[in-house]
């Protein structure tokens, strides 16, 4: 039930956003420049203030991250590796990277929101341990993936080096490494910009999901069902299932397993729509894919947890 509770308000704030641009109070240019205002504001804010502020669970989190972390890329390997095909195919690069995002973007809100309901003190603290291990991973992928095999002119990027180079210009990866430094390095926040980037961050998840649903399109979802059910099956079953089997390996057990599986079974986070429409990828695609896995982690997430402990 507390899984269930967390999940309720993240697809409602999606369903507002539908409301809102269906009724017609809000026109294309509002959430044109909502989606930048959270991409290039909102999302930063929260990531600095969310990983730079943590507190990392000791040692006993190092294995769950480096599980976690090959999982991610494990299932990142493999889907560019089998799917080398549809990535040459003209206007199926922009496919491709949804359906990638959808394999290995959790929802981090919902995440720690859940986390804390189950767990209390001790899972936020692994959760956060969590995000600081994948966050940064999955953005840095998506963002290369974004640069390489779509754009915004529509066209492929050439050449990894340059994607690299222009991913490091991404502000969410920015943020990722600045909030990793400060964490790492132990200055933590500063006293002043601190609570500044934390009032800014609180303000990133409304616009972020409710853009989420401003951007759908049930028509053109309907004719790309069979890659929205693709990436649903593998976020939400494949993946908790892989990482459960690294952790396994690992030697990673008990709460610290769960929590591990169970970030991996969140459903997609709503900043993968963002950045997709940011950086011209195929965003009607990533909104119907965050949505699914948000209504369908609905039943799948309880069972994880439960199978997992």
């Amino acid at each position: 039930m507390s899984t269930l509770s967390a999940l309720a308000p993240v697809f409602g704030l999606i369903v507002i956003g539908y409301m809102l641009k269906a009724l017609g109070g809000f026109g294309d240019d509002f959430w044109t420049q909502a989606e930048k205002f959270t991409f290039y504001i909102l999302f930063p804010a929260l990531l600095v203030t969310k990983i730079g502020g943590a507190e990392i669970a000791g040692l006993r989190a190092l294995p769950m991250a480096a599980a976690m972390i090959t999982a991610t890329l494990l299932m990142a390997g493999f889907l560019i590796a089998a799917t080398a095909r549809l990535r040459q195919t003209d206007g199926d690069g922009p496919q491709f990277v949804s359906l990638l995002q959808g394999a290995i973007r959790p929802n981090t809100y919902v995440g720690l929101a859940a986390a804390y309901a189950l767990f209390g003190n001790a899972g936020l603290t692994l959760a956060a341990a969590a995000f600081i291990a994948v966050i940064p991973l999955v953005n840095f992928i998506s963002t290369i993936a974004l640069l390489r095999w779509t754009g915004v002119d529509g066209t492929e990027k050439s050449g990894w080096g340059a994607a690299l180079s222009a991913s490091l210009k991404n502000p969410i990866i920015v943020a990722c490494v600045l909030g990793a430094l400060l964490n790492f390095s132990g200055f933590g926040l500063p006293p002043m910009i601190g609570p500044m980037l934390d009032i800014l961050g609180g303000g990133a998840l409304p616009p972020g999901l409710m853009a989420v649903g401003a951007g759908l399109d049930f028509d053109a979802v309907h004719k790309r069902r069979a890659t929205i059910i693709r990436a649903t099956g593998l976020k939400l079953i494949i993946m908790p299932g892989l990482t459960f089997a690294v952790c396994w390996t690992y030697g990673v057990s008990g709460i610290t397993q769960t929590v591990a599986v169970m970030f991996a079974a969140m459903p997609v986070a709503a900043s993968s729509y963002v950045m997709t429409r940011q950086m011209g990828g195929d965003g009607t695609l990533m909104a119907g894919i965050v949505t699914a896995t948000t209504l369908a982690a609905g039943i799948t997430l309880p069972l994880v947890v439960l199978m997992a402990g």
